[in-house]
């Protein structure tokens, strides 16, 4: 069984940065698309980013365009999510998911696996 383990969650100010990191174990990593959520309280679940098996292709919402960037490191089996120029709007918890497709996957119903989130808040 796929499990995944999100970290590097926290407090940060506006217009700071962060790296969330997720940890796959269980499967094999390269067979897997990987793809970052985030949810606030009362507001559903939403799509980040997505990066294919490979690494070569990625998907971003508009609004993270230039700020955030997604990466894998399939010799260590993990995904990253570098955050910068963080707004308040930022603030949820984050989700990393898995999907044993080739191409990034940008819907919630596509992912078969998912962590247990980390928090980020971002200050004003």
């Amino acid at each position: 069984q796929v499990q995944l383990v999100e970290s590097g969650g926290g407090l940060v100010q506006a217009g700071g940065s962060l790296r969330l990191s997720c940890a796959f174990s269980g499967r094999t990593f390269m067979n897997y698309a990987l793809g970052w959520f985030r949810q606030a309280p009362g507001k559903e679940r939403e799509f980040v980013a997505a990066i294919s098996r490979g690494g070569s292709n990625t998907y971003y919402v508009g609004s993270m365009k230039g700020r955030f960037t997604i990466s894998r490191d399939n010799a260590k089996n993990m995904v990253y999510l570098q955050m910068n120029s963080l707004k308040p709007e930022d603030t949820a918890v984050y989700y990393c998911a898995a999907t044993r497709t080739i191409t990034a996957q940008r819907d919630v119903q596509s992912y078969d696996y998912w962590g247990q989130g980390t928090q980020v808040t971002v200050s004003s």
